[in-house]
């Protein structure tokens, strides 16, 4: 064997050393000075530091603080109004006899003191369903952040098995790794012995740097997957690695259409939001026709006088007393404006009655368009894990065969392809069958239950 075949084996063994020394590198990068995160831990940190969810729960403050009685017409009204001044005059009056009398520089001065006591009465039940509608607005911004909290942990979960199905990849490609490096030490010392081929040593390395490639491109996916799951926690350092506790799929395959069914039609957020509309609608309707009735309004006040004067037989003046009254009165034609507004407000409420029905219809279509795929991907399970199993079996005979030289290089290849597809098939589907979990439960407003 010359010098230069020498070089070149010599050559090919540092190659193998780096691949399996930077298959360590990236393994021991991936799991030191990493934090641990659970599945619970990761939705309970975005619970609490999202910055979409603070947002809604801010709204969700703002309508919370409007629902007042006060903010609907029940409580009086008192204001006051408070004001002195003065003022400066010359007088000039011209007399009959001829002559004339000139006052000049006048000062007087005056000041008031007013408190006053506006309440409404009756008004026609206006004052009732605006504090009807507020509450309904309050409840409302509560759904409204019930839906962003369930999205919000539905994204996370998702994202989480993401996370998960990406590390399963990663350690699927370092074990084709592991076989091409059993393959290239075969052929090596098949070389070394005489019985095989420089061509079958030189397309192992092929192989051997292809599986590479592929395992350095899976961990660039994994970052990206951990920084999206940072992200939808809201953690300030996205640079710092964390690490999942979790390495399987923990998959829930007793779920029954018809109890999600039942569950969906009373819990769930977006009909229970359509709900609210609807009786939103109708209370518009009141209040507009709460402009037919007449309305009652009691007025109070009390005031205090001062007035002084430079001139004339008094020197000041100073005044107090009390006023009261009730106010009836009633809109009689306001250009059938009203008349308008009640016919539109009855085909609001029709409208969001119609609209109910449609988020209901597309409610029951997800759900059971989801749960074939639910119950779909359960069957490939299953029959995914027997083919994993037979292509396991299928490369364990192949590298024995390979090892006595009754497999060509080619064959091994394909039997080493096809148990990494079977793997990778398996962990696709897990991941699949998981997220059609997932959508089943927020569907059903069950989504909280992983936490």
């Amino acid at each position: 064997m010359n010098s230069a075949i020498l070089k070149k084996l010599n050559y090919m063994k540092n190659n193998r050393i780096f691949i399996a020394v930077f298959f360590i590198l990236i393994a021991f990068q991936n799991i030191s000075s990493q934090e641990v995160y659970d599945l619970s831990r990761c939705v309970i940190t975005g619970l609490e530091r999202n910055f979409s969810l603070q947002i809604s729960r801010n709204r969700e403050q703002v309508s919370t603080n409007n629902f007042t009685k006060g903010n609907a017409g029940f409580l009086p009204s008192v204001t006051t109004t408070n004001r002195y001044g003065g003022n400066l005059t010359t007088t000039t009056q011209s007399l009959r006899e001829g002559g004339e009398n000139v006052n000049k520089g006048i000062y007087n001065t005056s000041g008031v003191a007013n408190l006053n006591l506006d309440m409404t009465i009756f008004r026609g039940f206006n004052v009732q369903s605006t504090y009807q509608k507020l509450n309904e607005l309050k409840q409302m911004g509560e759904l409204n952040t019930q839906m962003n909290i369930e999205n919000l942990v539905s994204r996370i979960i998702s994202e989480y098995y993401l996370y998960i199905q990406q590390q399963n990849l990663y350690k699927n490609l370092a074990y084709a790794i592991e076989l091409s490096l059993e393959r290239v030490r075969i052929d090596e010392q098949r070389y070394l012995l005489g019985s095989s081929s420089k061509l079958e040593l030189l397309q192992s390395m092929v192989y051997l740097n292809a599986d590479s490639s592929r395992y350095a491109k899976q961990d660039e996916v994994i970052k990206a997957s951990q920084v999206r799951l940072k992200k939808l926690m809201a953690l300030e350092n996205l640079e710092e690695d964390i690490v999942l506790s979790d390495t399987s799929f923990q998959i829930h395959a007793g779920l029954i259409y018809d109890e999600l069914l039942e569950m969906t039609l009373q819990m769930n957020t977006s009909l229970l939001i359509a709900s609210k509309n609807q009786v939103i609608s109708e209370i518009d309707y009141k209040i507009i026709a709460s402009r037919s009735y007449p309305y009652l309004n009691f007025n109070t006040g009390y005031s205090l006088g001062y007035s002084g004067y430079e001139t004339g037989n008094y020197d000041n003046q100073k005044t107090r007393g009390m006023n009261y009254g009730l106010t009836l009165g009633m809109d009689i034609f306001d250009g059938f404006t009203r008349r308008l507004e009640k016919t539109n407000a009855r085909i609001g409420i029709e409208t969001q009655k119609i609209q109910y029905q449609e988020v209901e219809q597309e409610i029951r279509a997800d759900l059971i368009t989801i749960f074939y795929a639910y119950e779909n991907n359960l069957k490939l399970l299953k029959l995914e894990e027997q083919n994993l199993e037979v292509a396991r079996e299928n490369l364990g005979i192949a590298l024995e065969r390979y090892k006595l030289g009754n497999l060509s290089g080619l064959e091994l290849r394909e039997v080493q392809k096809s148990l990494l597809d079977a793997e990778e098939r398996l962990i696709s589907v897990q991941y699949f069958t998981k997220l059609a979990e997932i959508s089943l439960l927020r569907i059903a407003g069950q989504i909280m239950d992983y936490i």
